[in-house]
Order: C-alpha cells, then structure tokens, then sequence
C-alpha cells in the first residue's frame, strides 16, 4: 500500500454541526410554488444524524418528508400562497466515523470490473444490477469519446481499478483550475474539459463522464467539506459551500469516493447528503415557482466541529 492510499485510522470519529440558510428574493410575488429539499444527510456505515431542524418562511402549506428513487431524504414542499421570499435553514448534527483504509492495487482490473456489469446471458445480483444504473448518460453528464482519450493514460491495460480511478482523480486535480467565475450550472462537460476551469460540480461531473464512458459504474455524491481556515484567523460563519464528489462501484469492495477538487478519498472531513446520477438529482433545494420575476438566492453554509462550535 502506498501512502496515497492510506486513509487516517488515528481519529475514530467526527462530529459536525452544518447550518446550510438558503434565501430567495422574489423581484415580483410568487403566487404557487412547489420545492424539492434534499438537505438531510443520508444514513450509512460511516455517517450518523445526530440531529436535524427545518425552519421555513413562510409556512408551506403542505410538506411532506419521504426518500427519493435512490434513497435519499427528500422533502416535498408546497406554497399556495402569495410571497416574495424564501428562507429555508437546516441545522444539523453529524456524525462520521472513519473509513477502513483500502489497497488499490489489490482491486480487480478495470476491465474485469467493466464486464461484470455488462450483459453476459446471466442475471446480475442485486449489488450489481444497482450499480448499472449508473453506468448511463444522465442530463449533466454524456458519454463521449473525447472523455475515453483524456483518461487514456490512467486506464492502461490489466491496471487495478482503484489505482486508474486514483489516477484519474489526481490527473483532473493537478489539470484543472479550480474557478467558481469560469462555469455556471449549465456550462457543458466538453466546454470544461477545454478551459481545464471550473468548481467541484464540474470537476465530479467530468469524472463521471470518464468513468462512465468506460463502461463504469460512478455516481455524484453531494455534502459538506469541513473547510480550515488561514492560519491564526477565525472560522467564518457561512463561509463554506456545499461540495460534490464520485463515488466508483468495484466488485468486491462495493462503492469507494473520491474526491478530484481535492485529490483525497474522502473520509472524516466529508459528510454526505445524497448521492444520484448527476447534481440535477439531488440539489440541495430546486423547484418550480409561478410568477417570481428574477431571482436569485442566497445561499450561506457553515460547517463547525461539535467541539468548536460549544466553545
């Protein structure tokens, strides 16, 4: 095992305290409105919600909280009456332990992982058939030949997977520019991958798209990256953002993440949210409103650790 692949045993466990405000100002009122949260962490092995708090204004006048088509915490909310803001706040509790280190190279080849999920004649187990829904284009993500050769050098032939997908990671990282002014939602994969700029979405996004147009199986993980800040200089209440990585089915050591913004496998300092094809699935908050005018939000996240926030 090399030291990239090491992931720290010495902390068991962290806990978090996230507050994520959303706020929207309406140029004209919005006369009916229906949202889509998903601002309540997932369970899992590695992570636990401690707590949680929704606070909305104005009241809806329906909410309903279920999970979605992939299992995450979703919530359904409706306004049927006039107004001209939004404030959506969650506060929440986190718990994540670590996770066991792993060794890449001990993973299967990249190709052998391709075919297991592929058509063979043989009904794939329920791990398998989960994964494959994730081997497909998605709306923000397409499989296109120009993602192959980019990732050409990571996936040489017989190369274990979890080593070509740490490659992959490192390559968009030292590539890539990290520039929240270069890209907007809607900015295309190819048109990233030309300007080599770009943010966490698109950089989770083109790596999906190179896993993908592989035959892989990836999905898009959203959450929260504890942040530190400059050296002798206080946390900044609200200065975080949400944060997006990838997550890679490997036979037999089912889903690893990794994060390309950052080149690490992500561990204590990231706490999920949701996971899905591509943002689109799971934004932290999206909708469709009538009347409204122009609009955009305000949105202030603060990720603190348990200990630090009670001082």
């Amino acid at each position: 095992m090399t030291s990239s692949d090491k992931r720290s045993d010495a902390v068991a466990s962290a806990r978090y305290r996230v507050m994520h405000d959303t706020h929207y100002r309406y140029a004209a009122p919005v006369s009916l409105a229906q949202q889509l949260a998903h601002l309540w962490p997932r369970e899992s092995s590695w992570q636990h919600c401690l707590s949680r708090q929704l606070t909305i204004s104005p009241e809806p006048t329906r909410r309903r909280d279920e999970q979605d088509v992939f299992g995450n915490p979703l919530t359904r909310l409706a306004f049927e009456r006039p107004h001209g803001e939004l404030e959506v706040g969650a506060r929440l509790e986190v718990e994540v332990l670590a996770r066991p280190a792993i060794d890449l190279a001990t993973s299967p080849s990249w190709e052998s992982a391709r075919d297991s999920l592929g058509y063979s004649g043989q009904p794939l187990n329920t791990e398998r058939l989960e994964a494959s829904r994730f081997r497909f284009e998605s709306p923000a993500v397409r499989i296109k030949h120009a993602f192959v050769l980019f990732a050409d050098d990571c996936f040489t032939p017989g190369r274990p997977l979890l080593q070509a997908v740490d490659a992959l990671m490192r390559k968009i990282f030292t590539d890539f520019t990290f520039d929240p002014a270069a890209t907007q939602v809607a900015t295309p994969l190819l048109e990233v991958l030309e300007k080599r700029r770009g943010v966490c979405q698109d950089f989770a996004h083109l790596m999906l798209a190179c896993l993908r147009s592989r035959g892989l199986a990836a999905r898009y993980v959203s959450g929260y990256l504890l942040t530190q800040p400059p050296p002798g200089q206080p946390r900044l209440i609200g200065a975080d953002a949400s944060h997006a990585w990838v997550s890679v089915y490997c036979p037999r050591f089912g889903w690893v993440d990794f994060d390309p913004t950052n080149a690490v496998l992500p561990n204590l300092e990231h706490i999920t949210l949701a996971w899905g094809r591509d943002f689109s699935d799971v934004s932290p908050l999206r909708g469709v409103i009538l009347g409204g005018g122009s609009h955009d939000p305000e949105v202030r996240v603060t990720v603190l650790p348990v200990d630090e926030a009670e001082r």
